[in-house]
């Protein structure tokens, strides 16, 4: 599978994924300047002209680099639209998609033709999120281009599924574009992603602790604090599973014994209303690929050093 032509200019096949009240204007552009996709959610804005302000921004910041850098590899800009039901700016979000021609659309809860179509219809492309064999399917259905395996020890809304399990199987019968996520946090991981067939690999947590994240400073230093056994996955926060760090749940008073009982979201309450972000605030999300962080670094210099791990390891693989 090739990839779509908005990825040609990359340097590395990484997407920095969409963090909810991480993922802003610096970060995205930082990565796409690196060399990777860079990507943010629309309801990091709290209103749609909010987040059409940002979308401008990308555009004309990765434009005015581009004529400044016309040998520089540059990453596709994204945005991740919530295509729910009870998410009522969806129509909007999407409009303002259209009308700016934003290249990548990361579609998540849902996966509707219409949406698709419309991305299609100015040559965008979508991928959407899955987190198993039956996700897949109804994605493929609307004509997605691309699949986000969200797998087991991905931070935020994360499957449960083992990487390898689910590749294999979404293969299958899915022959887009195949985009790995859960706990890839070095070059090395980037390889593996590859090798096991996948053409992008998707890192969440790893850009937390960047000079560039929005998140607080606490924040950062608790991804570089925390390892793997620290990951908790439950709905008590918004509803949705979701892995979140256990020492940021006792923060917040939850009762640790009572962390996986059964909940439900209105994405149209929770996530436009702030509920969910105030709880985001201080509740704070990562995945299993904290146990390989351990300091705050530009986005500039951590692209540097994924790239350099992904050639030694393409090249260590290639001995045997």
């Amino acid at each position: 599978m090739s990839l779509p032509a908005i990825f040609d200019d990359m340097r590395l096949p990484v997407v920095a994924a969409p963090m909810f009240l991480v993922s802003g204007v610096e970060k995205t552009v930082a990565a796409c300047q690196a060399g990777i996709a860079g990507t943010f959610p629309a309801l990091n804005q709290r209103t749609s002209e909010g987040f059409e302000e940002w979308v401008l921004t990308v555009k004309e910041r990765l434009e005015g680099f581009r004529r400044e850098n016309p040998d520089a590899p540059v990453g596709p800009y994204g945005v991740n639209l919530i295509v729910h039901r009870t998410n009522p700016r969806m129509q909007a979000d999407l409009e303002i998609c259209v009308r700016h021609e934003v290249p990548l659309v990361i579609t998540s809860l849902g996966a509707v033709k219409e949406v698709v179509e419309a991305v299609h219809s100015y040559g965008g492309v979508v991928f959407h999120d899955v987190t198993n064999r039956r996700h897949a399917e109804k994605a493929q259905e609307a004509g997605v281009d691309g699949l986000i395996l969200v797998c087991g020890g991905a931070g935020g809304h994360a499957g449960t599924l083992n990487p390898f399990g689910l590749l294999a199987e979404i293969k299958k019968f899915f022959t887009g574009t195949i985009v790995l996520a859960g706990a890839l946090s070095s070059g090395r991981d980037v390889a593996a992603a590859r090798a096991m067939g996948a053409d992008l690999a998707y890192m969440g947590t790893r850009f937390i602790a960047t000079d560039e994240s929005r998140a607080q400073t606490d924040y950062k230093s608790m991804v570089c604090d925390a390892v793997a056994e620290d990951i908790i996955h439950t709905p008590v926060v918004s509803g949705v599973p979701a892995n979140f760090m256990a020492q940021s749940l006792k923060a917040n008073g939850y009762d640790m014994e009572k962390l996986r009982d059964p909940g439900h979201v209105d994405f149209g309450e929770k996530l436009t209303a702030g509920d969910e972000a105030q709880a985001w605030k201080t509740v704070w999300s990562a995945g299993h690929g904290v146990s390989a962080i351990d300091e705050v670094i530009p986005i500039a210099e951590l692209v540097d050093e994924l790239h350099d791990e992904y050639r030694k390891a393409l090249t260590s693989v290639s001995d045997y």
